[in-house]
């Protein structure tokens, strides 16, 4: 019997779409070995139903069993973390494992972690050693069409985030959707937060989608997208897989490490940081409140007078 290529990224949106490229490596690495994805739903599935991995084991987080302890002989990949938790939780039922260096998991590596690396080019970078060339890069990053049969031309906003960190305020986001909706475009509102989505369609008469789309349908609402407006989450890089023009507001987290990797001409940051922020704190972090409605407006228009063609 094959021997499974076993993934660990029990991780959110974002982040497994930043591994998109290091799944694609592994792929190539690889050949005929089934891979399948260690992490989260709906996200995993979702990768899967994609085709970019071959199956799914459910993995809540580090404190769950060993997502290979079932699976007999594997290789198993750890694209979650530096460690040492996620090499540990790997190591024990594992043959052999791809990793960053981690004495403290006693694993040895050439890889070592650097903390001042985007997030897509770290993930290729450990396929690439573990590969002895170059088995992916930030060019993978694409998903292709999905706008499985929506069609529309709307700028959709997602005014919410993980944390209140990366949370802009509510006021600024009703402003920011008023004068689209007077420029006449057609506002769509997503995301899991539905008071804060019922709050803004409630003051400007926006569509509010939220809590109400699938992820398969949330892709192709953002593909058939004119535009996205968002903080730096999960759909902001849904964006830019698929092409789709945006602008997104960062802060705490520099775009360095998590902006946009391709098509830099679709995509406007913004970010008016000096320093890394603290991303788990329950109020906006002071670089994110830099951002004013105006600038906003002003990316926001500057790309709807452009083509709408997609990226390839």
């Amino acid at each position: 019997m094959t021997r499974p290529v076993v993934v660990l990224r029990a991780l959110g949106l974002g982040d497994a779409l930043t591994a998109v490229p290091a799944l694609r490596g592994l792929r190539r690495l690889y050949g005929g070995r089934p891979l399948l994805l260690a992490g989260r739903e709906p996200v995993s599935g979702w990768l899967g139903r994609l085709g970019l991995v071959d199956g799914v084991v459910p993995t809540e987080g580090l404190s769950a069993r060993p997502p290979g302890l079932s699976l007999g002989r594997h290789t198993a990949v750890n694209l979650h973390g530096k460690g040492p938790q996620s090499h540990l939780l790997l190591q024990a039922p594992a043959d052999d494992l791809v990793a960053f260096d981690c004495p403290a998991a006693c694993y040895r590596s050439t890889t070592r972690w650097q903390l001042d690396e985007h997030e897509v080019d770290r993930w290729c970078r450990l396929v690439n050693d573990a590969a002895g060339s170059s088995s992916c890069s930030v060019e993978d990053l694409r998903l292709g069409d999905l706008r499985l049969g929506v069609d529309g031309d709307a700028v959709v906003v997602h005014p919410g985030a993980a944390s209140g960190a990366r949370q802009w305020p509510v006021a600024r986001w009703i402003r920011v959707v008023e004068e689209l909706a007077a420029d006449g475009r057609r506002v769509v509102l997503t995301g899991s937060e539905e008071e804060l989505c019922g709050r803004i369609a409630a003051r400007t008469g926006g569509d509010d989608l939220s809590g109400r789309l699938s992820l398969d349908e949330l892709a192709a609402t953002i593909a058939s997208a004119a535009l996205l407006l968002s903080g730096d989450t999960g759909v902001a890089h849904l964006a830019t897989a698929l092409g789709t023009r945006s602008v997104t507001l960062f802060g705490p987290t520099p775009p360095a490490w998590w902006g946009p990797a391709i098509d830099l001409d679709l995509h406007t940051v913004l970010y008016h940081g000096s320093r890394l922020g603290d991303p788990h704190s329950p109020l906006p972090d002071e670089a994110l409140l830099r951002i004013t409605e105006a600038e906003v407006l002003r990316a926001a228009r500057d790309h709807l007078a452009c083509s709408p063609s997609r990226a390839g």
